[in-house]
């Protein structure tokens, strides 16, 4: 009896773990998001502007090699740095 309470104890543990963890294509999806909203706001089209960002251009190389973690976290520094509101993770 207890071994198979433990069983269940411990498959409901992993069940809730793997629901709170983001999949791959929802972190490739967020990263998206998020450069998209700054590449809409944040970029500067005007003649002089000093070029394109290096952070957001490393940002995006970070998710297209699967380091979601860092480029989100750059992508998000970024926008809060300037100051453009993006939506909250779905995840």
């Amino acid at each position: 009896m207890r071994s198979a309470s433990a069983a269940l104890l411990i498959t409901l543990i992993a069940a809730s773990i793997a629901e709170a963890q983001p999949t791959n294509e929802q972190l490739a999806a967020r990263c998206a998001e998020l450069g998209a909203v700054f590449d809409r706001y944040g970029t500067r089209r005007s003649e002089g502007s000093g070029g394109p960002d290096m952070i957001r251009l490393g940002a995006g190389i970070d998710c297209q090699k699967g380091r979601y973690a860092q480029g989100i976290k750059a992508l998000e520094d970024l926008l809060n740095r300037n100051r453009i509101p993006y939506p909250p993770a779905q995840y």
